[in-house]
């Protein structure tokens, strides 16, 4: 039982350090690693200075949802986690996770709906056609990608596990 916690735990902070990092650094589109851009910004490489030159993205209705949904998608695992410790102190024997697990389902849920969108209609997000052709999905991208299943399979966990003394 305490392997299941630590690993719960574990999973739950690494998918956490996930969907911060997806949603605060510059790479959901590249364009040949001279041009990046994010759920905030559009950012270029200056190669006299080897400075990143960022400006604040158009903001469109998809773009807006998408920031929106990875925010809620963060304080929703936050929330979960939070929660989670308050039980574990808290709950009764044999009482289970249901809130926790919930939360964790919800931001599983939120990550996905926002990557799924900001797949669909990238050509409205993006500020240039040119970049469509030319770029490819970033790396915080594919880490929200990545973080759908592990937060919904952590979230059933989370569901299944009871406290035990």
């Amino acid at each position: 039982m305490a392997y299941l916690l630590m690993f719960v735990t574990l999973l739950h902070l690494i998918t956490l350090a996930m969907l911060l990092i997806a949603t605060m650094e510059k790479s959901w589109w590249v364009l040949d690693g001279l041009e990046n851009s994010d759920l905030w910004y559009n950012c270029r490489l200056d190669n006299a200075t080897g400075t990143w030159l960022c400006a604040s993205s158009k903001e469109t209705e998809w773009l807006q949802a998408v920031q929106v949904l990875m925010v809620l998608s963060v304080v929703f695992s936050s929330v979960s986690f939070l929660v989670f410790l308050g039980q574990l102190f808290t709950m009764s024997k044999g009482g289970l996770f249901y809130f926790t697990g919930l939360c964790q389902v919800f931001a599983g849920l939120t990550a996905f709906s926002a990557a799924l969108i900001y797949t669909l209609h990238n050509k409205e997000i993006l500020p240039n056609s040119k970049e469509l052709t030319s770029g490819h999905f970033g790396y915080c991208f594919i880490l929200a990608w990545v973080c759908v299943p592990l937060l919904l399979c952590s979230g059933v966990i989370y569901i299944h596990l009871r406290k035990k003394e």
